[in-house]
């Protein structure tokens, strides 16, 4: 899975990163920046879309009912990521599984960033 804008990245990066820019310091911004090329602007970016876009999607309103107890959308990914049992690597891989109708042309609503 891929999210595609000017540059491309790997959807466990969008997840990850965003999950942890919930507190994002000057420091965290440049050590991302450095590690994956990730501007300041492209991480406000993908927050504004899990934040904004994604829970006004068709695909969330259909889908949030499955969690309990409920995703709080305020920390997105992070809350999302912990639905989901087994250790990082497994949650990551489930939440990417789920996301998976967001990265097809026949999903409308919430384009990924």
């Amino acid at each position: 899975m891929r999210y595609l804008g000017r540059r491309v990245y790997l959807g466990a990066v969008v997840v990850l990163v965003t999950a942890m820019i919930g507190g994002l310091t000057a420091t965290r911004a440049a050590r991302l920046r450095q590690w994956l090329g990730v501007s300041v602007r492209t991480l406000a970016r993908w927050r504004v879309w899990w934040r904004e876009t994604f829970i006004a999607s068709a695909f969330w309103r259909g889908a949030r009912g499955r969690f309990m107890p409920p995703v709080m959308t305020e920390t997105l990914p992070a809350s999302l990521l912990e639905q989901f049992a087994g250790d990082e690597r497994t949650r990551l891989l489930h939440v990417l599984a789920f996301l998976t109708p967001l990265s097809t042309r026949a999903t409308t609503g919430a384009q990924a960033p």
